[in-house]
């Protein structure tokens, strides 16, 4: 039996389909920076919206379908 950690205890949980091909690549980078796979996952998705947030800030106007305050929380 696995016992939560508190911080994981708020996260959302969803299923996500991925080409073997896809999954091979992830596992292997998530193996060269000692991570487990959702952990490299999650530091990608991370890491996306971060740069995401970075480009919006230096564009005028943003995304139209962004939020009005122009960042993404996480």
């Amino acid at each position: 039996m696995s016992v939560m950690d508190p911080q994981d205890r708020n996260k959302k949980q969803i299923l996500l389909r991925l080409s073997p091909e896809l999954w091979r690549a992830i596992a292997q980078w998530a193996e060269d920076d000692f991570r487990p796979v959702n952990g490299q996952i999650e530091y990608l998705l991370h890491d996306s919206v971060q740069r995401h947030n970075r480009e919006r800030k230096r564009k005028p106007g943003g995304d139209p379908g962004s939020p009005p305050d122009g960042t993404l929380s996480i």
